[in-house]
């Protein structure tokens, strides 16, 4: 029996004649609600795509000039600026010109390697103890203070990186680190002025500590209690309770952690620019020497390449950028196989030891 009609008070039919009473206007600030969330949500892949395209065209000339060399030669050289442009394949370019994304490729590539390796295990301990050994008002307060570093200007960074890091990894801790030459080849001295390939790694890596830390601590926090005190009432010890435990719950954050911090790595611009020596057309050969990134050698090299009347140069910039772009979202893509597959190896074991 109707509720409305128990109670004689008539609510039954109140509250139907309520439910059906949807007024045109509300009717239309739902319309509008979901087209603005079908905008909002498909946003980044519009972005991606129209900066994707953009790139590309801007590339294709290039692509057109130097072929498949453009990853494989060191030298990059915009030729005689003041020559007569030639042609060749459909384009024009200035006689000399030769572009190649090598050694930028190489820099990028293995200072953002330096930073992870630094990086990955500062900021798994570091999230350790703010989730699970720190309380009250000093947790908040390391918290924030990582939270803070992250959002330290690129330039400021660079700064304290030029100043102060260079200096001691050339005078200090990089002739430390020549003595384990003798077993590893690429600390071999000799060490330079600081400026290159181990100072970039050192910063980036002070760069991605923050991203990644915040993202593991939150991580671990929501690893149920009891999962830590069965660890515990097991006689492991923190230690063991972090590695065997909550790691390998919390595994398939951490990759997106750590992807994302790679991502930021290998597209930080102007503290590795202040930091890395800006070395063109040479392959490092140690961990000391004078590198340039991918995207350091865009922001460095445009003044220059505007000069170029053919703007060939522009077009092979636009070529890097695009290199960089395809190496970033396969990193990523990558790191999301590797959870995807690491989830499926888990869900295999669970169904059989079900």
């Amino acid at each position: 029996m109707p509720l409305g009609a128990a109670s004689g008070f008539g609510l039954t039919t109140g509250v139907e004649s309520g439910l059906r009473r949807v007024s045109n206007r509300s009717k239309l600030a739902d319309k509008v609600f979901l087209v603005a969330t079908g905008i909002c949500a498909s946003s980044p892949v519009v972005f991606l795509l129209a900066i994707t395209m953009t790139v590309l065209i801007q590339a294709e000339p290039s692509m057109r000039y130097m072929g498949w060399g453009f990853l494989t030669h060191i030298q990059w050289n915009l030729g005689n600026l003041y020559g007569m442009p030639m042609h060749k394949n459909g384009v024009s370019f200035m006689q000399g010109a030769t572009f190649g994304a090598l050694p930028f490729i190489v820099g990028t590539l293995a200072s953002s390697v330096i930073a992870l390796i630094i990086a990955v295990p500062v900021s798994i301990f570091t999230a350790m103890i703010l989730a699970y050994q720190v309380r009250g008002w000093l947790g908040s307060l390391l918290s924030i203070l990582v939270e803070l570093l992250a959002g330290l200007p690129s330039v400021v960074i660079g700064l304290w990186g030029i100043t102060v890091l260079a200096p001691w990894v050339g005078k200090q801790f990089g002739p430390l680190l020549t003595h384990i030459g003798v077993v590893i080849p690429i600390f071999k001295g000799p060490v330079y002025t600081g400026m290159g390939l181990l100072t970039s790694g050192i910063t980036l890596a002070l760069m991605i500590i923050p991203i990644i830390t915040a993202t593991t601590r939150d991580l671990m926090s929501r690893v149920p209690v009891l999962y830590r005190e069965a660890g515990i009432g097991l006689g492991m010890t923190s230690f063991e309770v972090v590695r065997i435990v909550c790691l390998p719950l919390i595994r398939d954050g951490l990759v997106g952690a750590v992807a994302l911090g790679w991502g930021r790595a290998m597209g930080e611009t102007m503290a590795v620019l202040m930091v890395s020596g800006n070395a063109s057309n040479y392959l490092p050969h140690n961990i000391y020497s004078p590198i340039s990134t991918m995207a350091s050698a865009i922001a460095a090299q445009l003044d220059s390449a505007l000069t170029d009347m053919t703007h060939m140069a522009v077009h092979a910039l636009a070529e890097l950028a695009l290199v960089l772009l395809i190496i970033t979202v396969l990193t990523n893509w990558l790191a999301r196989l590797l959870v995807n597959r690491a989830s499926r190896r888990r869900g295999r074991v669970r169904g059989a030891n079900a």
